[in-house]
């Protein structure tokens, strides 16, 4: 009787170990389905893993973290600069977010080239 008991617990262990590895391989995140808590959480650890190289596509970034919270735009000597923010850190429970909640990612004709605080100032200097 004590061997059938710990075959089952190891079948169903070993079930249970392999469907959570194949949701945390396979399941993609979505931050359009996800609480405001945890996309914050999610854009914040995205934003972090970051890294200039002058190829990252501001498609990408929409596809990965979804719509910003707030965009600007412009042009400035025949090249588009866009600023978009997404929620990092949370202020105020006011039901608004603010760019003084989100971080800054500065594009220039659609490639990453700034982002963080820096990036929203000059985005304004342009």
């Amino acid at each position: 009787m004590d061997n059938k008991v710990v075959k089952f617990a190891a079948i169903g262990f070993g079930l249970y170990a392999v469907f959570a590895a194949s949701v945390l391989t396979f399941y993609e995140d979505d931050p359009d389905q996800m609480t405001w808590e945890d996309r914050q959480a999610f854009n914040k650890r995205f934003i972090n893993d970051l890294s200039i190289d002058g190829q990252i596509q501001k498609a990408y970034i929409i596809e990965s973290l979804g719509s910003p919270d707030i965009t600007e735009a412009k042009h400035v000597e025949n090249k588009a600069f866009q600023v978009m923010f997404y929620r990092t850190q949370h202020q105020q429970s006011d039901g608004i977010t603010t760019k003084d909640e989100c971080t800054p990612l500065l594009f220039k004709d659609g490639r990453l080239i700034a982002w963080g605080n820096g990036a929203y100032e000059q985005f304004n200097n342009l």
